[in-house]
């Protein structure tokens, strides 16, 4: 039973996340890279649930054909092979005259690998059912031992390819550009993934290799090698579908939604005449979200105008020129330096005008502080967009020139 669900929890997992996918699958399905994606996806699910002994026996029992899974798996196996490939050269960044022209070759020899596999399985003879060691087991069979020969050889070049290629892409890739990180990501799960399944071959090869010399390694078949393709399985899909959800809208969203929160977190008590945003139900979409997160933090930057410092400003902007910094860079975190001390004062505040409501002094007298000796916010205003908004954001809570503004305020 452990050995099954080694097995059938990764092909799950990859089968439920081309579900979550179908509809953009559909959508698209006139673009290559598209049907490249859902051939990955469902070859790759497949042929990990279809390798489980359960449904070994439930496949060759429907078909009447003793091991008919074999040929199925390692058809299945070739196509997960070719689909990887395609996608592969689709992310290139290669001509699309060229992509189109290696998309073509890719398909012809991986489908003449599946018609070889089919062809060789129906010449040859299996008389006994093999569960676990059907690569071992025919070793020295004719047709049989060509074809797991060329399924062997057809997934070890596709999976070299797919891992040389993510290795070489990556690289390439620069690490701070936003936009590019689920492609990193994806390109990463995907060198981890290539590396498990080299491991799956490799210990495959060494297992036939010992048969070919009258050894006996069989045990690295049939029980090394099922967790390792499980787990290859698993980290390919997964690295194929982290580039196509983080490019969604949905995503883009929660990445902001979630930068944004240092500034939300600071700025959320200061809504202009004491009025405080409906609060939303933990199942609201996350654009909704998005845009009452933006709307609570432009609330309260309206509501601090009256306590920026345009001398916090102008120390910070120099602090942070001295450090190398561009004149953009330091304008952001100046903007920064000054709306944490605004907010640093504005607590305080509102906590000394609190206590002393409570203690009874002063009684009548308005919460809010008066704005008359104080300037008014200089400085480009920041619109609600995204970009700026994360970037001050991320300023806000981890620049050092913004944490020693911020306790200066405190002091004073």
């Amino acid at each position: 039973m452990t050995e099954s669900l080694v097995l059938y929890v990764p092909g799950a997992v990859i089968a439920a996340a081309l579900i979550v996918k179908a509809p953009t699958l559909r959508r698209g399905w006139e673009q290559p890279l598209m049907r490249a994606v859902c051939t990955l996806l469902v070859g790759g699910s497949l042929a990990v649930i279809l390798s489980a002994p359960p449904t070994i026996v439930a496949v060759n029992r429907l078909t009447g054909i003793v091991n008919f899974s074999a040929p199925l798996v390692y058809c299945l196996l070739t196509a997960f092979s070719g689909a990887c490939v395609v996608v592969i050269l689709h992310w290139s960044g290669t001509p699309a005259a060229v992509v189109r022209r290696a998309t073509r070759l890719t398909v012809a020899a991986y489908g003449t690998v599946v018609v070889a596999i089919v062809t060789l399985f129906a010449l040859g003879e299996a008389p006994v059912e093999r569960l676990r060691d059907m690569d071992t087991y025919y070793a020295h069979t004719p047709y049989l031992r060509e074809m797991i020969i060329c399924y062997l050889t057809a997934h070890t070049v596709g999976s070299t390819a797919l891992t040389v290629l993510c290795r070489k892409w990556l690289r390439r890739l620069s690490p701070s550009a936003l936009p590019l990180r689920p492609l990193r990501t994806g390109l990463a799960l995907l060198m981890l993934g290539g590396a498990f399944d080299l491991a799956f071959l490799a210990v495959k090869w060494t297992a036939m290799t010992a048969r070919w010399s009258g050894g006996d390694l069989d045990f690295l078949s049939t029980t090394v090698a099922p967790p390792l393709a499980a787990a290859a399985a698993l980290f390919v899909g997964a690295g194929f579908l982290v580039p196509l959800v983080g490019g969604s809208a949905p995503w883009k969203d929660y990445c902001r939604y979630r930068r944004l929160r240092p500034l939300w977190a600071a700025l959320r008590g200061f809504s202009p005449g004491g009025l405080r945003p409906v609060p939303l139900t933990w199942w609201s979409p996350v654009g909704i979200r998005l845009v009452h997160r933006e709307s609570v933090i432009d609330d309260g930057i309206l509501a601090l105008g009256c306590w920026f410092d345009p001398a916090v400003r102008e120390e910070a902007y120099g602090a942070a020129r001295a450090q190398g910094r561009s004149e953009e860079e330091a304008a952001l975190v100046s903007d920064a330096a000054m709306l944490a001390a605004a907010c640093r004062l504005r607590a305080e505040a509102d906590r000394a005008e609190a206590h002393r409501s409570e203690a009874g002094q002063e009684a009548g007298r308005e919460t809010a502080p008066a704005t008359e000796s104080h300037p008014g916010f200089p400085g480009h205003p920041y619109r609600l967009d995204s970009r700026p908004l994360t970037e001050l954001a991320h300023v806000f809570q981890t620049s050092p020139i913004v944490a020693r503004a911020r306790n200066r305020a405190t002091r004073s």
